[in-house]
């Protein structure tokens, strides 16, 4: 199939679609200091095209609208998510450096979000290795893997 707008529209309303289903329907570990969002393993996606840059964002966003942060989730975790996909786009040359992204930036902007914002009772390091952590689970243990799975379907991104 030929690279056309109306595809690359659809293959990133997809991801969004995808991502945002995935974290709501398991509200409770998507949200929070220790949070498991399955759809993160997606971040990923992004090595294999760019259009996967909005249609995380997107998916973020819309993900986002039910946090229990309110607001600056909205804000502050999407915009994580934004930068964290172009900078897998940036490693996909070295699939063990594309999880790293999701990992790094959200410890950082989604963990002391977390601490000033949302008022848990962890340190904000504490909060940081959290969110570090749930992220590395997803993003290594199941990205890596849907990696490889979708190697054998790079065709389909062209």
């Amino acid at each position: 199939m030929k690279n056309t707008i109306t595809k690359k529209i659809a293959i990133g309303a997809l991801i969004a679609a995808v991502y945002a289903v995935l974290t709501i329907a398991i509200a409770p570990l998507s949200y929070g200091v220790m949070q498991l969002r399955i759809s993160e393993a997606m971040t990923v996606l992004p090595a294999f095209t760019p259009v996967a840059i909005p249609g995380l964002f997107v998916g973020c966003v819309i993900s986002n609208l039910l946090s229990p942060v309110g607001i600056m989730d909205i804000l502050l975790g999407s915009l994580a998510s934004l930068i964290a996909a172009y900078g897998s786009h940036l490693l996909r040359h070295n699939k063990w450096l594309v999880p790293l992204p999701p990992v790094v930036v959200n410890a950082f902007i989604v963990g002391p979000m977390l601490y000033f914002y949302y008022g848990v009772d962890v340190s904000l390091i504490g909060c940081i290795l959290w969110v570090g952590a749930g992220q590395a689970v997803v993003c290594y243990g199941l990205g890596l893997p849907l990696m490889k799975l979708l190697e054998k379907y790079r065709h389909l991104f062209d």
